[in-house]
């Protein structure tokens, strides 16, 4: 199931908000949402309900249809017993799945998978893609949505069949979404870049990452730009190091074939968390207009060099002989991790980061990168420490630095850690928090999904939250090397004990 909690009631206020900021692009056209690779895990689990939600609400336009692509040959009665599930409003009774939903929302699920077709089809076929065409076509002259929800190896080919059969007419647009990987390297990278670019401009091209669509990752850009009190001491001189950690409670859970493929620094690191420090350490920028954004993002990708593996501490989890179940199996212990070869693929890795900018440069630690799997605890934030008082009037010890502290998930929060005299007739300091929890300061308000934000961002045209060609360039030149050097020289990663805090550094 998917992890989301949704409820039957969705906060009105929330959905009365959102409506008044969407502008679509081409409101009262038809629109054409096409999944490609309809039948595998990502549709089912993911984009099928995201669209479902959006539907639900009357988030998108009017005049919106969906068509499913896959190689299967399915039916849409197929793709509908998959995707249920994962939809939220089911009852298990009997080994049935029984749709238990809100009254009258019955109906709209009904609705909604009628407003959905499946085409079965190859993906090197252009004939295929011709079938595709015509059932788009008979929606009449829309606008075209396309979602890759493929693997990397067929991206070249469905691409090159939509420019040559599946492109909008007219004053219609074309979109296309890709899922990350965007490549293992530079080299792929920029080869599949250099294809799409062949092929489609760059305002068609939305590539997507979830965690730009998170709550707190888009609050950065107001906490930073919008307070007074953080623009005057965001830089060198008061900020001591920034501290962007990732973890989880679970191992690979089957995945051990992805991870041998990609592993940990493309799965999370290059992408999700280095798109978190850009928002850290970018300039203001001229507006909140998609380019003068991303541009200012690509400025900090510019000043950082290639990450040296002296700034880098290599982890891998092992068995836990006192825990239960999966705990006591490490990352070797994985059936669905090969074999064949000697392992380093990593599930922790700790990287410190250094940013010649003008308003960073000299900053030791800037921004210290962590991330793991099978910890004791979920929680991704950034940790942004100040540096100590100077001329301090108290005693050695009594008085901590100030940290502010934005945690994405779960549970998302901002507080600042500042000092403050204790109660009663002592004049010591204690440390305490400014606090801001979304559960309790917006108790109720059911906030959009990462991919429900994105997708809509898409029907409307806005890049904001989208990753432009240069800013993938920059972010693979400063990992390539590190990649390249682990892969080749094959380091002995750090065990440490699965559930337990962290890894001992300093263990041989």
């Amino acid at each position: 199931m998917s992890s989301r909690p949704r409820h039957d009631s969705v906060d009105k206020t929330v959905l009365s908000l959102i409506k008044e900021d969407l502008d679509f692009d081409g409101v009262g056209a038809s629109h054409v949402f096409v999944i490609l690779g309809a039948s595998g895990d990502l549709a089912k689990k993911k984009i099928y309900p995201t669209l479902w939600w959006l539907y639900k609400d009357g988030l998108l336009p009017a005049k919106t249809t969906f068509i499913g692509y896959a190689r299967s040959k399915l039916t849409m009665e197929d793709i509908k017993k998959k995707t249920l599930p994962y939809m939220k409003h089911l009852e298990i009774k009997h080994s049935l799945l029984i749709l238990k939903v809100k009254e009258g929302d019955e109906q709209k699920v009904e609705a909604f998978f009628k407003a959905n077709e499946y085409v079965a089809g190859s993906y090197d076929q252009t004939k295929d893609f011709s079938n595709l065409n015509k059932q788009i076509e008979q929606k009449g002259d829309s606008n075209r949505l396309f979602y890759l929800a493929l693997p990397p190896s067929v991206f070249e080919t469905v691409t090159l069949n939509l420019k040559a059969v599946c492109m909008a007419k007219g004053d219609k647009w074309t979109r296309v979404i890709i899922e990350k990987p965007f490549g293992k390297d530079l080299e792929s990278s920029t080869k599949l870049s250099s294809h799409l670019e062949s092929l489609f401009k760059e305002e068609q091209i939305y590539r997507i990452d979830h965690y730009l669509g998170k709550e707190m990752v888009q609050n950065l850009m107001v906490l930073r730009f919008a307070n007074k009190i953080f623009s005057p001491i965001w830089n060198r001189e008061n900020i001591a190091s920034v501290v962007i950690s990732f973890k989880e409670p679970f191992g690979t859970q089957g995945r051990g074939g992805y991870f041998d493929e990609f592993g940990i620094i493309r799965d999370v690191m290059q992408n999700h968390l280095l798109q978190i420090l850009t928002l850290v350490a970018m300039e203001k920028p001229a507006s909140t207009n998609a380019e003068d954004i991303r541009n200012e993002k690509v400025k900090v990708l510019k000043c950082i060099q290639p990450i040296e593996m002296e700034n880098v501490v290599l982890g891998q989890y092992v068995g836990n002989p006192e825990g239960e179940g999966e705990e006591k199996e490490g990352y070797l212990d994985d059936p669905t991790v090969p074999k064949v070869k000697l392992i380093v693929l990593l599930s922790t890795i700790d990287i410190v980061i250094l940013i010649s900018q003008c308003r960073y440069v000299h900053v030791c630690s800037f921004s210290n990168i962590s991330v793991f799997l099978a910890l004791n605890e979920r929680k991704a934030e950034v940790r942004i420490q100040f540096k100590d008082v100077a001329g301090d009037i108290f005693p050695d010890g009594a008085v901590k630095r100030n940290e502010l502290v934005i945690r994405v998930q779960p549970n998302e929060a901002v507080y600042l850690k500042m000092m403050t005299k204790s109660p009663g007739m002592s004049f010591n300091s204690e440390e305490t928090e400014l606090d801001l929890s979304y559960g309790s300061r917006y108790k109720g308000m059911k906030l959009p999904d990462a991919y429900e934000r994105l997708i809509l961002d898409v029907f409307y045209g806005s890049q904001i939250h989208f990753v432009r060609s240069d800013e993938l360039y920059e972010a693979w030149r400063i990992f390539t090397p590190l990649l390249h050097k682990i892969e080749s020289e094959k380091p002995k990663p750090i065990p440490y004990v699965y559930g337990r805090t962290g890894m001992d550094k300093n263990k041989e």
